[in-house]
């Protein structure tokens, strides 16, 4: 006579756990494989960092946070935005209030400036790949023609 029918109960519902625990974990790795490298603009080889592709080039300056100019127009950094200095480590933006710095800089979803990298002078001198072009590298209000005569 089984006098403990949940403990029956307890261990089907164990084993079952743990199959289902094995396959997602096999589905996982599947999936994280597949992921492709996120592509960088490499300024490594002039003895600098590597940055992401979207990134832009601008002079900043920190007018009063969260408030800031990028190359002269009034900017808004992004709700837990990232400084990072020469270094690659976190500043604050109290410390670098009325600086003028060469940076690279990325946009959030909602276009403001989420992430700045602080440049040495040899990163300064890289040439970026969207630097001087149109957000989105296309200006949907110019003719093939005036295109083809820049």
């Amino acid at each position: 006579m089984n006098r403990c029918p949940t403990l029956a109960i307890a261990l089907k519902a164990l084993a079952a756990s743990a199959v289902l625990a094995g396959a997602s974990g096999f589905l996982a790795a599947n999936a994280w494989a597949q992921n492709p490298i996120p592509q960088t603009q490499n300024e490594a080889a002039l003895g600098g960092r590597n940055f992401p592709i979207n990134t832009l080039r601008g002079k900043m300056v920190i007018t009063g946070f969260p408030e800031m100019q990028l190359d002269g127009i009034a900017e808004r950094l992004a709700p837990g935005a990232r400084i990072r200095n020469t270094q690659n480590m976190i500043v604050q933006p109290a410390t670098i209030t009325g600086q003028y710095l060469a940076v690279n800089y990325r946009r959030d979803a909602a276009g403001l400036v989420s992430d700045v990298w602080i440049l040495t002078p040899t990163e300064a001198s890289a040439d970026r790949a969207q630097l001087n072009k149109p957000f989105l590298n296309f200006w949907p209000f110019v003719s093939a023609a005036e295109n083809e005569a820049r």
